[in-house]
């Protein structure tokens, strides 16, 4: 049984408390509940597969038990709860969710659920500035842009991710209103850079502290010897990335899903199979022609699929363009971690993987990573 007082929380998802509720005694032991008695410490549900890996870390020798509800190689925009899941979500101490609309399905699974924990939005540690415009017409501005370059001098979003336009696209962003979290319009994949993810882990190291005092010393140390790793991985990309030039660091993709990975590392994306960053879009057939045009246009020289995605379009354009294709193993693990054993079972390796990957395609070759992070 757990050793702490618990602390109830219901906050909404656009992270607003809503009402506190403090109930002293031991989880677990309330006579005729009909909950099984609890571990030693927190029960903790994640979303994604990456937050699953932050709370791993963080929770690490505290008896916290941390249950996934998306399973490797699964897309992060869409998800039906089993009524096991339901279960799981309501007897369970904590919810951390990515936020900022990644889980269009968490509300109304979470309220099916009936839970009355603490549900921690990690995206709240992220500040405004770093929260990044969905740029969801990004086909259609490229086929207009190969057809007539001129027509879009007032556009500043040409359908080619370019450093300064991402720039741009943060600083839009900032006006948007973080604390009150209208986040409609933002590409919430916030995970994708090293930096970013350290400020999710210490989102929730900081509201498990607060909600677990008795272990709270441990998840802030927890938190702050893995943000040390992801300080690393992220001079380790950095390095790499910085040995090709910048002109070369072009990306095609299933979908637009490492918007903040390209933005930290100067990388521009030139378009996407799928017309937004929901990877459950479907292109139209003028999508996709207008993504071939943008390839060529642009001299990318690969394509890549993403492990949850099915190839077969990204496949097609590739053979229309004349490009090499990245997929199966060699592709890029982003709205989902890979299968234990995987080069993407972790965070950190997935993030290794995907920097590999793209040098190669962009002609270079990734150094050996440092052994703390082969490691993680």
């Amino acid at each position: 049984m757990s050793h702490y007082t618990r602390r109830i929380l219901t906050r909404t998802l656009t992270g607003g408390l809503a009402a506190v509720a403090i109930t002293t005694g031991l989880v677990g032991c309330a006579a005729g509940s009909d909950a099984p008695a609890a571990a030693d410490g927190l029960q903790i549900v994640t979303t994604t597969t990456q937050l699953t890996d932050f709370a791993t870390n963080i929770t690490d020798g505290t008896g916290a038990q941390i249950t996934g509800l998306l399973q490797p190689n699964a897309s992060a925009h869409s998800f039906e709860a089993t009524a096991a899941d339901l279960e799981t979500i309501r007897t369970a101490d904590v919810v951390i969710i990515n936020g900022l609309g990644l889980e269009p399905w968490a509300q109304s699974t979470i309220d099916s659920a009936g839970f009355e924990g603490l549900l921690i939005d990690a995206s709240n540690g992220i500040s405004d500035d770093r929260i990044l415009a969905a740029n969801e017409d990004e086909h259609d501005h490229a086929a207009e842009e190969a057809a007539a370059e001129e027509t879009h001098a007032e556009d500043s979003h040409d359908g080619h991710d370019h450093a300064d336009e991402t720039a741009s696209a943060a600083d839009a962003a900032a006006e948007d209103s973080h604390d009150g979290h209208d986040h409609g319009g933002d590409n919430p994949h916030i995970w994708t850079a090293p930096l970013m993810a350290a400020d999710m882990t210490n989102e929730i190291a900081s509201e498990l502290a607060n909600l677990d005092a008795d272990q709270g010393d441990t998840y802030l140390a927890n938190a702050t010897a893995y943000n040390d790793k992801l300080t690393a991985l992220d001079e380790w990309v950095k390095t790499n990335v910085d040995t090709v030039p910048a002109a070369d660091r072009l990306l095609v993709s299933n979908h637009d899903a490492l918007t903040y990975y390209d933005h930290d590392y100067g990388i521009t994306f030139v378009g996407s199979v799928m017309p937004s960053w929901d990877d459950n879009a479907e292109p139209s057939a003028a999508e996709i022609d207008a993504l071939v045009a943008a390839i060529k246009e642009s001299g990318a020289q690969a394509i890549f699929t993403e492990t949850q995605l099915s190839p077969g379009t990204a496949e097609a354009i590739a053979t229309e363009a004349g490009i090499k294709i990245y997929s199966g193993e060699d592709g890029l693990y982003t709205d989902s971690l890979g299968a234990e054993g995987t080069a993407g079972d972790t965070y950190i390796k997935s993030t290794i993987h995907n920097t590999t990957q793209l040098l190669d395609s962009w002609g270079g070759a990734a150094s050996e990573p440092p052994a703390e992070l082969q490691e993680s």
